[in-house]
């Protein structure tokens, strides 16, 4: 990864090509439909990230709020499996985790809880890595409630960890749509380029889109983009969607301290009108599989396996 990365020179015709196919694609993706055969399962979209620090959570947790907000059934599941913390940006207190369903001793209803504008929330997905090593009438009673959760959702968020962990990796590989996080910074860009690879690599079939969080303008973060859109289509053979600029700004920051979303504490900001921007072109596209796929956690079974 680390060859082609750096080998990578700024060649302003090629990356305007990029950005053209990019904004084609995007537009092709608003009249993607379902057939009318396929089963009422949520679409799965996987909010990941090559490296901590980019504001993934963030962006995870306010995106299920928008999409909410657009009368989208949501459920937002923490599958951070070692520093969920999206409890703490929602200000939602949850004793309970899969982990508790998976050992009998509480319901899925006893797991979720219910943040603003009506999102249900699984806090701290642990449990869901032991899924391929529990007993399979375990896995048969804990998948019914899975499945029924997504045949009752519109949209399942998922704020997976950080990093290219084997679990990072397999939720990515379980959603329908992918939607990797960076910043302008170099090093963000490197690391969001090995996840593509390794999701590339793995057979991922899905969009992937790129988010640039954290730019000081439009400008750079489109460049950003191209940066990661370019690498990706001439070493990978895979072209990537762009998905959105989010600005840098304080309020964020002002908002995390006070336990609460940026989209909810300051509506009018920038980076929460580029949040309601995004949420309404994800809400457009249709990214769900036919139910002959299993559906999200089915499939996250088989790949644990």
């Amino acid at each position: 990864m680390a060859s082609s990365w750096t080998t990578l020179r700024h060649d302003p015709n090629q990356w305007s090509e990029t950005l053209r196919r990019a904004m084609t694609m995007g537009d092709q993706a608003l009249n993607l439909h379902l057939s009318h055969d396929a089963a009422p399962l949520a679409r799965v979209i996987a909010v990941t990230s090559g490296k901590g620090g980019v504001g993934k959570t963030n962006i995870a947790t306010n995106l299920a709020i928008c999409l909410a907000h657009l009368k989208e059934r949501v459920l937002l599941l923490d599958a951070d499996l070692s520093l969920g913390n999206v409890d703490f940006l929602m200000d939602i207190r949850s004793r309970y985790n899969i982990s508790h369903v998976i050992s009998g001793g509480k319901s899925m209803e006893d797991v979720i809880q219910y943040g603003p504008g009506g999102v249900r929330v699984i806090c701290g997905g642990s449990g869901l890595d032991k899924l391929a090593n529990i007993s399979e009438d375990e896995q048969h009673r804990l998948l019914r409630h899975l499945s029924r959760l997504q045949q009752e959702t519109d949209t399942i968020v998922v704020d997976t960890g950080a990093g290219i962990s084997s679990s990072v990796v397999n939720f990515c590989l379980a959603s329908d749509h992918v939607l990797v996080v960076a910043t302008p910074e170099a090093s963000a860009m490197a690391d969001a380029y090995g996840m593509i690879k390794v999701l590339v690599r793995k057979g991922y079939q899905g969009p992937i889109s790129i988010v640039i969080n954290m730019a000081n303008n439009v400008e750079e973060g489109k460049r950003a983009y191209t940066r990661i859109a370019y690498a990706a289509r001439r070493f990978l053979q895979k072209d990537l969607y762009f998905a959105a600029v989010l600005p840098k700004d304080e309020r964020l920051c002002m908002a995390v301290r006070s336990r609460k979303p940026v989209i909810l504490a300051y509506p009018r900001s920038r980076v929460s009108s580029s949040l309601k921007l995004l949420a309404s072109r994800l809400s457009e596209m249709h990214c769900a599989k036919k139910a002959s796929h299993g559906g999200f956690f089915r499939k996250l079974v088989r790949w644990l396996n």
